[in-house]
């Protein structure tokens, strides 16, 4: 019999088949996908009896399915694909497959900025960069932005330029953090690049992200534009489709649109405008024709946490921030 509740889960996915236990995972968060994925891969095999013992308990009839033989590595990759798309899975298919590399950076992503600002702070860029791809994106947002202006530059372009974890960067970080990331030695990080630097770049600050974004520029002028391409700012909610625009409104506070939509094109304006109800729009426009002054650091501000919501809806696949009619993210 099997008891563990993960395991019970585990075994369910493995017996419904890819598609169904894809379309599962759209609605669990990473942290769940990544618990359950550890467990197909520990279970090797299961009876037949055990798989119905499971499947009753979930109120399906076991006379549908056969003993299963689990250890799919493949399946996993192929399940996480689907629910997730090619990128997302991979990240989320690192932990799982090798999950012991990851107490270290699941350590550091607990402390809070300023500890972890304490802990590299005084240390080489490189060394900071390494430590700065490994941490969520909103983590190493809030740690850069502790950091001195002409450091945190660096840093960025560190992590733009990011190739990946040399032998000797990994010794000095594992120096650091008093073996914290040990087991890390051993697997080159795929972290880095362009899309990371700008993932970061999209939960700072406007002052901030326009001072790395001019740091990059005058380093690098290609470099900067790729990575200006992979940010996701407010003015690309034009081209995602309403119904994920619908749902991204739902989880905003309507002054808050307002004010971000504050000096919009009105193409933009029309776009959220069109996805609510007639009443609602005309006080939004009615507040839009308010010719009262607003900071732009305010405006700013709130177009950032609506990108940062859209982000974490997209994360959790209740939305999909792709531009309509195109595959690629915008």
């Amino acid at each position: 019999m099997i008891e563990n509740p993960i395991e019970r889960c585990a075994v369910l996915a493995m017996s419904i088949g890819e598609e169904a236990a894809a379309e599962v995972f759209k609605y669990m968060a990473a942290s769940e996908v990544q618990a359950i994925g550890q467990a197909m891969v520990k279970i090797r095999q299961v009876t037949r009896a055990e798989i119905s013992e499971v499947l009753e308990a979930f109120r399906q009839e076991a006379e549908q399915f056969t003993a299963v033989s689990l250890g799919s590595e493949d399946y996993i990759r192929s399940v996480l694909n689907q629910a997730l798309g090619p990128e997302r899975a991979a990240s989320i298919l690192d932990d799982i497959l090798e999950p012991e590399s990851n107490v270290g950076i699941d350590a550091l992503n607990g402390l809070e900025p300023p500890a972890i600002v304490e802990i590299i702070g005084n240390e080489h860029p490189q060394i900071i960069a390494t430590i700065i791809v490994h941490l969520s994106r909103d983590r190493a947002s809030d740690v850069l932005a502790l950091l001195p202006e002409r450091l945190r530059n660096d840093v960025m372009w560190r992590v733009a330029t990011f190739g990946g974890v040399q032998p000797a960067a990994l010794s000095a970080l594992t120096d650091v953090l008093n073996n914290v990331l040990s087991g890390q030695m051993s697997k080159r990080s795929k972290l880095g690049g362009a899309r990371t630097a700008a993932e970061i770049l999209n939960t700072m600050k406007a002052a901030e992200e326009a001072g790395v974004l001019s740091d990059l520029r005058e380093r690098d002028a290609d470099l900067a534009q790729k990575v200006e391409d992979e940010m996701f700012v407010f003015t690309n909610l034009e081209q995602v489709e309403d119904a994920s625009i619908q749902v991204l409104m739902a989880e905003i506070d309507t002054n808050s649109l307002t004010l971000a939509l504050k000096g919009a094109p009105d193409s933009l304006v029309e776009k959220f405008l069109s996805n609510m109800s007639v009443r609602q729009g005309e006080m939004i426009r009615d507040d839009l024709s308010d010719k009262r002054p607003v900071r732009l650091s305010t405006v700013e501000a709130e177009r950032k946490a609506i990108v940062q919501t859209a982000r974490h809806l997209a994360d959790e696949g209740r939305i999909n921030l792709k531009a309509m009619g195109d595959d690629e993210y915008v």
